[in-house]
């Protein structure tokens, strides 16, 4: 029998939006930071021990810094030249309480580093550039037409594959009920232009119901799949969704 409340589910499933999740750093965790070209990076450095600088998707090509003409109060920079990683160590007669470098990336991009120097054991500190994670997404994206990609996204989530430069979230969003239908969405991929949802849904009812993609997808829906259309009482079945990026016009 098909679910007669077809603008409920699809009403239900737009509304179905990813919980962000706050966690508090634990003190002198590793440190991970995103931060866009000429952009500046704040992040603590030891003062006794080696911290190691490591960019997402890029590689160190060369540090700017003023030396002081004093090796006793100094900080040095040395680079690794087979991953691309930055190692900074402070010496115990350093006398400034933080420090600052401009670090060249082999992708062009530019940061400003200035980092407070702690009594903190060795550190590292990630960082990410979302431009080269979009511009990874829009390659992936591009490589066949819209719609091809729109079902290999499809089949990328169905296979819970990773795509590089797609952001992953995995959602704690609680079930939406409509009618008979328990809708939740499991996980949310974002690229450049695509945007894909995983969704569980469950027959709470006591008929069995035959969903169609009519129920689930909105009008501007590039591709939908639904991995056991018959659900009978008490069962469930996973959809995946695509369409449109729409917080790509604003990032």
């Amino acid at each position: 029998m098909a679910y007669r409340s077809r603008s409920w589910a699809r009403a239900a499933l737009l509304g179905l939006m990813p919980l962000a999740t706050f966690i508090a750093e634990p003190a002198f965790a590793d440190q991970f930071k995103q931060a866009a070209d000429g952009a500046g990076i704040d992040c603590e450095v030891s003062a006794r021990e080696l911290t190691r600088f490591a960019l997402v998707d890029d590689q160190f090509a060369s540090v700017s810094k003023i030396s002081t003409g004093t090796p006793y109060n100094d900080f040095a920079v040395t680079n690794e030249p087979l991953r691309g990683d930055i190692y900074v160590s402070v010496p115990e007669t350093y006398a400034a309480r933080s420090i600052s470098f401009f670090a060249t990336t082999k992708k062009g991009f530019v940061y400003k580093i200035a980092c407070r120097i702690e009594s903190i054991p060795a550190a590292q500190v990630f960082i990410t550039n979302p431009a080269i994670a979009k511009s990874d997404a829009a390659r992936w994206e591009s490589e066949t037409p819209l719609s091809t990609s729109a079902v290999r996204l499809v089949q990328a989530m169905a296979n819970d594959r990773t795509i590089k430069g797609f952001e992953v979230r995995q959602s704690s969003a609680l079930p939406a009920r409509v009618g008979n239908l328990e809708i939740q969405l499991v996980a949310d991929y974002r690229g450049a232009s695509l945007a894909g949802k995983v969704i569980r849904v469950t027959n709470r009812g006591g008929k069995s119901l035959t969903l169609s993609a009519s129920d689930l997808a909105p009008k501007d829906t590039l591709a939908v799949s639904i991995a056991n259309p018959v659900l009978e009482p008490g069962t469930s079945t996973t959809a995946f969704v695509v369409g449109a990026n729409g917080e790509s016009s604003h990032d």
